[in-house]
C-alpha cells in the first residue's frame, strides 16, 4: 500500500515535471511565432506604403516639375525600402524614405494648387493612416520581443531557455542619426 502511494506519487511528479518542460517548450514557440508574425506585418505596412508612393510623385510631379531632385530622392529611397533585406537595413531604408516624404510634403507647402489636389490629399492621409499602422506594428514587435525576452532572462523560463537553445531576441531599434529632426531648406 505504501509502495503504491510512492508510485502514484513518482508518476505524478514525472507527468507533472513533463508537463513543464512541454509548457515552457511551446511557450517559447509561440512567442517567437508572435515575433516573425510581427516583424511580417511591418513588412505589410512598409509595403503598404511603398505602393502609395508612385501615385503620390505623380500627383507632385504634375504640379511640381523643377522639383526633380525631391522627387528623385523619394522614388530612389523606395527602390532601397523595397529591395531592403533584413531587419537593420529595412529600417535604414525607412528612415531615409520618411525623409524624403517629409522633404515631399514640405515641398507641396509651396504649391497650393498641389495641396488643394483630391489625390494628394487622399494619398497624404493614406500615408499618415499607414504611418500610423508602422509605428503601431513597431510598438508590437517590440513588446512581443520583450514577453520573449522577459521569458528567457528569468527563472525558471532563463533555465529552459539555456535547454532549448533560446537567445535573447534584437528589439527594432531606430538608429541615433535617425532620430533627429529632418531639416528642409529651400
Amino acid at each position: 500500500m505504501v509502495l503504491t502511494l510512492i508510485l502514484w506519487i513518482v508518476i505524478a511528479l514525472v507527468a507533472l515535471i513533463i508537463l513543464i518542460f512541454i509548457y515552457y517548450f511551446n511557450r517559447f514557440a509561440v512567442l517567437g511565432n508572435r515575433i516573425d508574425n510581427s516583424l511580417s506585418q511591418i513588412d505589410v505596412q512598409l509595403k503598404r506604403r511603398t505602393d502609395l508612393i508612385p501615385n503620390l510623385i505623380e500627383t507632385v510631379k504634375g504640379y511640381a516639375k523643377h522639383e526633380k531632385e525631391a522627387i528623385k530622392t523619394v522614388t530612389d529611397a523606395r527602390k532601397a525600402l523595397v529591395g531592403a533585406k533584413g531587419v537593420e537595413n529595412k529600417v535604414k531604408a525607412d528612415a531615409q524614405l520618411t525623409a524624403a516624404l517629409k522633404t515631399i510634403f514640405a515641398i507641396a507647402e509651396n504649391y497650393p494648387d498641389l495641396k488643394a489636389n483630391q489625390n494628394f490629399l487622399e494619398l497624404q492621409r493614406e500615408l499618415s493612416t499607414t504611418e500610423d499602422r508602422v509605428a503601431y506594428s513597431r510598438q508590437f514587435y517590440n513588446d512581443s520581443i520583450l514577453s520573449y525576452n522577459t521569458l528567457a532572462t528569468t527563472f525558471p523560463g532563463s533555465f529552459f531557455a539555456g535547454l532549448y537553445g533560446k537567445k535573447q531576441r534584437e528589439y527594432l531599434k531606430i538608429a541615433e542619426a535617425e532620430r533627429k529632426v529632418v531639416k528642409v531648406d529651400f
